[in-house]
């Protein structure tokens, strides 16, 4: 089984990076650490994959408002909490989207909506596709063995995994909701 993964590492990580890839840039990191795979292909790839996907839905919701406007309708509040920090902090947002969870497809989506210029998207893009795989291959990379570690760790204690990513989710769920929740006008 290994050796398949190994072989075929590098397409998962291309593929699962079209929609963010944090997890599978991270894990393709530590297995570079530990001599596995190469972190240079690695953030190549991912960085790469990841323009590709952002790009890609930038585009759909250019050309496609009608069918975004479908996808989008469950996240209105948080589509509507990205286009009031694009306009308050401009192209920043499109850097820093990133590495944030929960706006990172809606960013690409909600320029492509507004007719955000796509002369601009294009390279602030790229930049910030190359930006985030490179700190976080280098930053897995280098806490490989500690990431290791705390795998073994958690091995010792399997209710300890489901129950830190349930805080954490939930207080992201928690942050999203209240940062995008309707205020009551009397």
């Amino acid at each position: 089984m290994t050796d398949r993964l190994d072989d075929i590492g590098y397409f998962l990580l291309f593929v699962y990076s079209f929609g963010g890839g944090f997890i599978g840039l991270a894990t393709a990191a530590v297995l570079a650490s530990m001599g596995k795979m190469s972190i240079i292909l690695s953030i190549i790839l991912a960085g790469s994959a990841n323009f590709i996907g952002s790009t890609l839905l930038f585009y759909f919701a250019r050309n496609s408002k009608t069918e975004a406007m479908v996808f989008l309708k469950k996240h209105r509040r948080k589509l509507a909490l990205v286009h009031l920090l694009m306009k308050k902090h401009g192209s920043w947002v499109l850097f820093i989207h990133k590495f944030i969870y929960g706006i990172k497809t809606l960013v690409p989506l909600a320029a492509g909506i507004t007719k955000y210029d796509a002369t601009k998207f294009i390279p602030i893009n790229i930049i910030a596709s190359f930006v985030w795989a490179v700190t976080i291959g280098v930053a897995a990379y280098f806490s490989g063995s500690v990431i290791l570690e705390a795998l073994g760790f958690i091995e010792g204690y399997p209710w300890l995994a489901p129950v830190v990513l349930a805080v954490i989710g939930g207080s992201l769920y928690l942050y999203m909701n209240k940062t995008t929740k309707k205020e009551k006008i009397i």
